[in-house]
């Protein structure tokens, strides 16, 4: 008995991987580091702006802009997860990130982009209240209350984003110990897994249902309550200027929830793995890039201190 017992093998789990993200392209991989870096360095240089103009400038104090100061905070944290290891890849060859680093990585980005979208449904709230309720929009919208969202928003995401850690803690890994992604995806690591991970995977995916569902009906309910106040109570450029404002936060949101379903279905479809990087890359960056972007052109308050910034930059 003892004899048969030690004859049993203890199954074999990788500790440390390689991170190879773009396994389609191996000659010359170091010119992948220029759109990264490219990308990266505007993201940095948008976000970054547009919350010191936020920051100095007297009139946009309020809840709103304090609110879209945090989404790019989010946007310059999700993003310096993920990019400079990217770059230390391509540039020097520095990829290898052990399981725990690996899953640390992953707790982190999934935490960071279900926070940027609990930070929009806090946006949705202040717009809700700003229109239906605009005599109690002070003593409701105070920087106590958005703090309290913010505390409870990021211990919320943190609780939904542990299940996908746990699961992929919990996994023998004795298969390659490639991962090919540029960073820690939850399916590409399953992937690596011993045995059948069909129903590791089906953990990730109802946590993706779940909080999408949520957000959504929340951002649906508001969004149509405020249209429907603005369009029966409020009347002339009043009206006009508070479509444009919501029509500002839903362009964000569509674009963040199209990203993110773009990644979603291409990890399950059987396209090449390149094309499930880009997707990745898509999801994690575009939406950082593309947010100051919106807020610089289509919120009035925001243009005008950039280009009162910039005048200022050509008189002296």
């Amino acid at each position: 008995m003892n004899e048969e017992t030690s004859n049993k093998t203890i199954p074999f789990s990788h500790t440390d991987f390689t991170l190879f993200g773009f396994p389609g392209i191996l000659t010359s991989r170091y010119l992948l580091a220029i759109p990264f870096f490219s990308v990266y360095l505007l993201i940095l240089l948008g976000n970054f702006l547009v919350i010191y103009r936020i920051w100095v400038e007297s009139s946009l104090q309020s809840p709103m802009y304090t609110l879209i100061s945090l989404l790019f905070a989010v946007n310059i944290s999700c993003t310096t997860a993920i990019v400079p290891n990217v770059l230390m890849s391509l540039l020097f060859g520095f990829n290898g990130i052990s399981l725990t680093g690996c899953l640390l990585q992953m707790f982190y980005m999934y935490t960071a982009v279900m926070f940027e979208s609990n930070v929009l449904l806090v946006m949705a709230l202040d717009r809700y209240v700003a229109i239906c309720k605009p005599l109690q929009y002070h003593d409701i919208m105070t920087r106590g209350l958005l703090l309290q969202l913010s505390i409870f928003g990021v211990i919320e995401c943190s609780l939904f984003a542990s299940p996908i850690i746990i699961v992929a803690s919990q996994v023998q890994y004795c298969q390659s110990n490639t991962i090919l992604n540029f960073a820690c995806e939850n399916m590409v690591l399953l992937n690596l897994g011993c045995g059948d991970v069909d129903r590791k995977h089906i953990v990730g995916l109802m946590v993706r249902i779940i909080v999408t569902m949520i957000d959504i009906t929340i951002l649906l309910v508001s969004y149509s309550k405020i249209l429907y106040t603005a369009l029966q109570i409020i009347t002339g450029k009043a009206r006009n200027k508070t479509l444009h404002t919501c029509g500002t936060h839903l362009s964000v949101v569509i674009l963040n929830y199209s990203c993110g379903l773009l990644s979603s279905i291409s990890y399950r479809l059987d396209i090449s793995v390149d094309i499930q990087n880009l997707t990745s890359a898509i999801y994690y960056l575009f939406p950082a890039l593309i947010h100051p972007v919106i807020y610089g052109f289509r919120m009035k308050e925001i243009k005008a201190s950039l280009l009162k910034s910039w005048r200022i930059k050509q008189s002296t």
